[in-house]
Formats: structure tokens, C-alpha cells, sequence
């Protein structure tokens, strides 16, 4: 992932996970997604089983700011923002996310909050999983 032409955060094996933050979210609610995400059985076992979490595989996490996640475009042709967090609560909640995965031991590393980033993924698999606080993961 680059800010302004220079690498802030890249990761081997492991997965990304695009964070937006709602209105509605509460610290519980990045708690408990981080916890989730933590724990999800997505990875391979020796039988080729997704059954290991990213703990188990010992892989890492690239955690990027997405606001545009609530892009709501059921109405006209441009997309509506206002289910997303303002930026001040948007940062605390993702920041107390990043120290909920910390906590946990998984190695992390993050774009820049409220940056235009360039994230580049090979997604391996694919797996590509939405969890939703108000719809309780």
C-alpha cells in the first residue's frame, strides 16, 4: 500500500481487511469485529479445508480506512455518505480496531487514515467475506 508514491504497509501471507465505520458503530463493535476477523477459520488445513484462522497460520493483516464502503447508491447516480462515520469518531473506532487486532498478537499494518492510498492484492483463493456490525457480523 502506497501514500504519495512511498510504501506505508505490505504484508506476505495473511489478509486485508477494508474497514468503514458507520454512525451507528460503538468501541464494542470494533472489539468484537477484530476478535471475529481474528478467529475466522478461512485459511487451508493440510486437507485443503478452510478451517485455520490467521492466528493458527501465523499471518499478518493490512487493515486500510474505507469510508467509501457506505457509498449508498440506490438514489440517483451519485453515491450518498451519510451512514459513514464522521472522521472523528471514524479514526477513534478505527483505531481502537487496530488495537483490538494488536492485542491479539497478529502482526498489523495500516495505511494512513484519511489518505488517498494505493492498495495492491493478490487475492488467493478468492475468499472475499463481508461482515456487518448492524447486522451482527
Amino acid at each position: 500500500m502506497r501514500v504519495h508514491g512511498q510504501v506505508v504497509g505490505a504484508v506476505g501471507e495473511g489478509m486485508v481487511v477494508l474497514l468503514g465505520i458507520g454512525r451507528e458503530d460503538t468501541q464494542e463493535a470494533a472489539e468484537s469485529l477484530a476478535d471475529k476477523i481474528v478467529n475466522l477459520r478461512i485459511f487451508d488445513d493440510p486437507q485443503g479445508r478452510m478451517n485455520r484462522s490467521i492466528a493458527e497460520t501465523q499471518g499478518a493483516l493490512l487493515c486500510v480506512s474505507q469510508f467509501t464502503l457506505y457509498g449508498d447508491c440506490r438514489k440517483g447516480r451519485r453515491p450518498s455518505y451519510d451512514r459513514a462515520a464522521p472522521p472523528e469518531m471514524a479514526y477513534r473506532l478505527y483505531e481502537a480496531f487496530l488495537a483490538a487486532v494488536r492485542t491479539r498478537g497478529i502482526p498489523l499494518q495500516t495505511g494512513q487514515f484519511q489518505a488517498m492510498m494505493e492498495v495492491e492484492l493478490v487475492n488467493d483463493g478468492p475468499v472475499t467475506l463481508l461482515l456487518d456490525s448492524e447486522r451482527n457480523f
